[in-house]
């Protein structure tokens, strides 16, 4: 007789608890030591979370400089994609007969003035790790996978991230080809 009751009282506390749950659950906002919070005021998007249909992304202003006229930005860590310094509009779609080669790969560059692509982007880094004579590894072609318009825009939160470099020159050009295996040990 005492296991059903107490069979039956475990069974109405679960369910007292799990009732508790539920309607804390469903609440809407959230008490705060300052006051009430509606979901609207939380985050970064200050509007409704369940209606889509209003969000706009922000978009800021890209450049419209032609190449060789806007300022370089330095990368934003040692290694990183820089940041595409032109207006690309009317060299896109990208593929295999890219556009960007005509200034960027290494022997162009030199007359061009561009900042040319790094030896990573002429190895095979996927597989064999060997030199492709001077050709683009296909893996590289879309340049947009990694490389984007510099574009003004005001941030939500500021960023206050400071990139490290081991020197001057790891501010504007890549090191990734010297430093790949860095602390990995073969057989």
């Amino acid at each position: 007789m005492k296991s059903k009751k107490t069979s039956w009282i475990l069974a109405v506390l679960v369910a007292t608890i799990s009732l508790g749950l539920l309607v804390s659950c469903a609440q809407t906002q959230k008490q705060t030591r300052a006051g009430t919070i509606s979901e609207e005021e939380l985050g970064l998007r200050q509007e409704t979370l369940y209606n889509e249909s209003s969000t706009v992304p922000v978009h800021g202003e890209t450049t419209k400089k032609e190449p060789g006229e806007s300022t370089r930005f330095e990368r934003s860590f040692e290694n990183s994609p820089p940041l595409i310094a032109h207006d690309i509009s009317g060299m896109l779609p990208l593929d295999e007969d890219n556009i960007c080669m005509g200034c960027h790969m290494p022997e162009e560059a030199i007359f061009s003035g561009a900042t040319p692509i790094p030896a990573s982007h002429l190895i095979d880094i996927l597989g064999k790790r060997e030199y492709l004579k001077g050709a683009l590894d296909g893996s590289r072609f879309n340049c947009l996978q990694c490389h984007v318009v510099q574009t003004k825009l005001t941030p939500a939160v500021e960023n206050i991230f400071k990139g490290e470099f081991r020197d001057e020159r790891g501010r504007y050009r890549s090191n990734l080809l010297n430093t790949l295996n860095e602390g990995v040990e073969s057989e």
